[in-house]
């Protein structure tokens, strides 16, 4: 793949691609804003730089381009062979998942992650990613492609939470969890594997997030600051904490799909720490 091939990072053209009026209402100034808190120049400086590279070798030297350190536990509690649903905390946002990417491909090279849609823009990873829209409703395409990869051998990565951390009675912790992956777990029969991962972002993300709720605004205006905040973890190490499979079997009609979401979630929360 040439560097002229590879398609580049375009506030311009992804905001379009999403909402065409809206982006006529937008003011060239906030477009340009918007370019510098995602680092949309550094970013495509590192794709242009990579045109080669694609799924867990993107990964490979994204983590290298980011400094980052990995510490990662429990791993052996992850078996060799089985088909999973590793359900992980959202802590940071975008760095955690190339970290686990890489480490779930020690063990299995074939696995998919289910990410908002936006992500798709990154095609030099997409090959990983099953999309799933954050802002709206799943279209058919979209469906099908999540029903196939739960049904297929892969394994599956997901944050439940859909949303990042935030920080809320001074404690940073994910949204509530979404119970169609328990669902889709049991359908499947898959066993459900615990990831706790550790980190936080900076004090401004959550209070902005916070400020925002305050105000009243349903549109999360913190995201647009989930790449600069990605930044601000350069050269930092991200430890990742894996529990033991969870059988499918175990979520029977005691609870509802969300009470067992949640249940999975308070799984995650104990790992905390160890």
């Amino acid at each position: 793949m040439s560097g002229e091939d590879l398609l580049q990072i375009d506030v311009r053209s992804i905001i379009g691609s999403k909402n065409p009026k809206t982006l006529k209402r937008i003011p060239r100034f906030i477009i340009r804003y918007l370019e510098r808190i995602i680092h949309q120049d550094e970013i495509n400086a590192f794709l242009r730089e990579n045109p080669d590279k694609k799924n867990l070798d993107f990964v490979d030297v994204g983590i290298e381009f980011m400094e980052l350190g990995i510490d990662y536990r429990g791993f052996e509690n992850v078996p060799e062979e089985g088909r999973f649903v590793f359900a992980a905390n959202h802590t940071l946002g975008g760095l955690e998942s190339v970290v686990l990417m890489q480490i779930v491909a020690k063990k299995y090279k074939d696995f998919v992650f289910v990410v908002n849609d936006l992500l798709m823009a990154l095609k030099p990873i997409s090959g990983l990613f099953v999309p799933v829209n954050k802002l709206g409703g799943q279209s058919r395409d979209s469906v099908k492609k999540i029903n196939e990869a739960y049904e297929s051998d892969k394994q599956i990565l997901f944050f439940p939470a859909g949303l990042v951390s935030r920080k809320k009675r001074g404690k940073i912790e994910d949204p509530p969890w979404q119970k169609t992956f328990v669902s889709k777990a049991i359908e499947t029969k898959r066993d459900i594997i615990p990831v706790y991962i550790d980190g936080r972002n900076s004090n401004f993300f959550y209070r902005l997030a916070n400020l925002r709720k305050f105000l009243g605004i349903k549109t999360n205006i913190e995201m647009l600051y989930l790449v600069n905040e990605m930044f601000k973890q350069r050269g930092r190490t991200i430890t990742i904490t894996f529990g033991k499979p969870i059988p499918y079997s175990t979520f029977d009609k005691t609870k509802s799909y969300k009470e067992w979401a949640e249940f999975l979630k308070r799984k995650v929360y104990e790992m905390r720490g160890e």
